[in-house]
């Protein structure tokens, strides 16, 4: 696996994306300056989108996960975020991160979209580019862990291609893998 990302990747990569209504947004990788900014995104999302996104409801903010989610390499732990300007200020609508799973050539991927701005594709748009960094720094799977009724993450994963199946009889919970040796 390739383990460092060159120079044009960690300060040139990104892209203006419009979305299905129009809006152009900013994605980008998540850099340093941007943990303040990602960490506020976070803790705003409404209660179900959080539930979703970590297969668990937080009465206020996220607990102690601040550091695991803003700590990005690049190619152990990657993350995109989705940009775009209100009322003067440079605000997250989105992101969508990657983990590697220890001992193995897979990684675990996640995003989450802010209520607004939903159902206009910018979580395509996010894991799109996630999807095309994995395939970058050599991993082979990408999977998803969701919860059954997160409907939203079960057509997105379809759009995008991946398998899904129950675990272990558990109809609760769904994983969702896609190859990305194809």
């Amino acid at each position: 696996m390739n383990m460092q990302p060159s120079d044009d990747v960690l300060v040139g990569e990104h892209w203006v994306e419009h979305l299905s209504d129009g809006t152009a947004v900013l994605i980008r990788p998540l850099r340093e300056q941007d943990h303040e900014r990602d960490k506020r995104f976070m803790g705003a999302l409404n209660y179900e989108v959080r539930r979703f996104r970590f297969l668990a409801g937080f009465s206020g903010g996220v607990p102690n996960m601040a550091v695991q989610l803003t700590d990005v390499d690049y190619h152990q732990r990657m993350a995109y975020v989705a940009l775009t300007h209100e009322a003067g200020q440079l605000c997250q609508i989105g992101v969508s991160r990657y983990a590697a799973i220890s001992g193995s050539c897979n990684c675990e991927c996640a995003v989450a979209v802010c209520e607004r701005w939903q159902h206009k594709g910018l979580g395509r748009l996010l894991m799109g580019h996630l999807i095309d960094a994995a395939r970058r720094n050599g991993y082979q799977h990408m999977i998803s862990r969701d919860l059954s009724n997160n409907y939203a993450m079960h057509r997105l994963a379809k759009t995008l291609g991946f398998t899904s199946r129950y675990t272990g009889g558990d109809v609760t919970e769904i994983l969702h893998e896609l190859d990305l040796q194809t």
